[in-house]
């Protein structure tokens, strides 16, 4: 079906053809129509579905067909992190150019201040994490009472990030009459739950089997010893002419080592993951687009909204814990319609979450032993260290300080012979949100 088909206005039909998009994707077929009539929707859409551009197009013909005399927010986006903040709020201009909108993109790791002042002056579109969209709130610098549509996209990630308080906190200051869109990738239990107390008589979509990957993305695993996984990530950038490579790890500390290692082979590397601030992130993800960077390095949670036109491949150098995020990591690339590679370096250690990934897929992936990498028969398996996720670090961080003074007025108490009296809570909000602030 063509964008012309789906009574675009012709503003936007203009600015969709300057980007030589002609055809629309499934998920724009079946979500533009509706969202266009007014109704909530629950979509399921896996990236690179042109999804942003499914709820983008509408939500600024709404604005277009609707317009008011004082300029307030009145379409809200929240979105798990920075990154993908950072691409929706680029869609809403690209594709809003030759309308008289103004879009504002906010999130943490940045000053607040130029964040305020673009408010003040007025602006029709925002997209926000959920966070940073807190702390204006507090500072009363946003008014979101007349919000006409809401949008959660990536909604299952934002629950996986331990946002839901945080989401609960920002659906109170809306208003009660607003249209709801919620996007995910997959569909669990609290999607659902969520899904039913946000919309009202929604139309659910799906445009592909729940977990599964794209169509055009050849996956391929490469069993290999876990101490030879650097070797052979080299030797199979270096043997295959790979130029653009996007590579998983499980943890910050790993994406900067093995960055450092690739680099050290002379492979120009870098890192992306929350440690990193907001301008090295920034930097880190330009170079890599415009190629000046061969590998990107990359935690789950600093990955997620990265849009990367053509990236050929994509390797999982180590399996990620939670099998959904396999499907969110792989679907990086292959997107609009494109080609794609993952590629999986697994060691006996992860033949369970191997296993797991497989099963939530209905499906075995291409085994293929590379010559010179044969697995010593010999290693046995050993535990995988699961260490907090990322979104709990501050929450964990603070329980240990909790039990460490905990245990010194005991031990205090014990000397003075008598019981401990219970630690004093001092009000401080104990969540995962200032935190998480930081990382996404």
């Amino acid at each position: 079906m063509l964008f012309n088909q789906l009574g675009l206005s012709a503003e936007l039909l203009r600015a969709i053809d300057e980007k030589g998009y002609r055809h629309a994707t499934p998920i724009q077929q079946q979500a533009i129509p509706l969202i266009l009539k007014g109704r909530d929707i629950l979509a399921g859409a896996q990236t690179g579905t042109g999804k942003t551009a499914g709820f983008a197009l509408p939500m600024l013909q709404h604005l277009q067909t609707s317009r008011t005399n004082r300029r307030s927010v009145r379409a809200l986006v929240l979105t798990p992190t920075r990154e993908l903040a950072a691409q929706v709020g680029e869609s809403f201009r690209d594709y809003g150019r030759y309308l008289p909108f103004k879009t504002a993109v906010i999130f943490g790791g940045v000053s607040i201040n130029t964040q305020i002042a673009k408010l003040r002056k007025g602006v029709d579109v925002v997209v926000a994490t959920p966070g940073r969209l807190l702390d204006h709130l507090q500072q009363q610098t946003i008014d979101l009472s007349k919000i006409e549509i809401l949008v959660l996209d990536e909604a299952d990630r934002m629950l996986d990030m331990g946002f839901i308080r945080d989401i609960k906190k920002v659906l109170k200051v809306l208003p009660a009459k607003r249209q709801n869109l919620l996007f995910s990738a997959t569909f669990s239990k609290e999607i659902r739950s969520l899904a039913n107390n946000l919309l009202n008589a929604p139309i659910e979509i799906q445009v592909a089997a729940r977990n599964t990957p794209a169509d055009r993305i050849k996956q391929v695993v490469h069993p290999v010893d876990k101490r030879r996984k650097r070797e052979m990530l080299s030797h199979r950038i270096g043997k295959q002419n790979w130029q653009q490579v996007l590579v998983f790890t499980r943890t910050k500390h790993g994406a900067n080592r093995l960055a450092g290692q690739l680099t050290a082979d002379g492979i120009d590397s870098a890192a992306i993951h929350g440690n990193k601030s907001q301008g090295a992130r920034t930097k880190a993800l330009k170079d890599f687009k415009a190629g000046k960077t061969r590998v990107l390095v990359a935690t789950d949670i600093a990955a997620r909204g990265l849009d990367i036109d053509r990236l050929p491949h994509v390797v999982n150098y180590e399996l990620p814990h939670v099998p959904e995020d396999y499907l969110h990591r792989i679907g990086r690339t292959a997107r609009a319609g494109q080609e794609g590679h993952a590629v999986s370096l697994v060691c006996i250690d992860e033949h369970k979450l191997l296993n797991d990934i497989e099963r939530m897929m209905k499906c075995e992936i291409e085994k293929e032993v590379i010559p010179g990498y044969e697995p010593d028969p010999r290693i046995k398996s050993e535990p995988i260290q699961i260490g907090q996720p990322q979104r709990q670090n501050g929450q964990a961080k603070r329980t240990r300080n909790a039990a460490h003074k905990s245990g010194a007025r005991k031990n205090s108490a014990r000397k003075k012979g008598r019981s401990a009296a219970p630690p004093r809570h001092r009000g401080k909000r104990n969540d995962s949100s200032s935190h998480q602030r930081r990382a996404g």
